[in-house]
């Protein structure tokens, strides 16, 4: 599974960064990686100067046969809205594909 981080405004992603991107989807690979073919992590800062919770994360994950899945985590920190990000995408590929097993 290949994981792309697309860096966007305001928002510059560190070596850090990436190795924390990676081992927060370690449990995503883990479970659903023969499913996926890659996922994307669109990361912005969304207030710019402004301040507040507005570090987002968009984890788009690319399904072999399947339209791709994504979900989104907005925190005050990178690395907690990348947290959340994988939290809620283990969760929605776990319906989806749940519902797949089930038919």
């Amino acid at each position: 599974m290949q994981i792309q981080i697309n860096p966007g405004e305001g928002l510059s992603v560190s070596e850090a960064l990436k190795a924390h991107i990676h081992k927060s989807l370690e449990s995503v690979e883990r479970r659903f990686g023969d499913r996926i073919t890659r996922i994307e992590a669109f990361l912005k800062d969304v207030n710019g100067p402004k301040g507040g919770v507005d570090k987002q994360c968009v984890l788009e994950a690319r399904l072999r046969s399947l339209e791709p899945e994504a979900a989104t985590g907005l925190e005050e920190d990178a690395y907690d809205a990348v947290k959340a990000a994988a939290d809620r995408l283990e969760k929605v590929l776990e319906r989806r594909i749940g519902k797949l097993k089930h038919r």
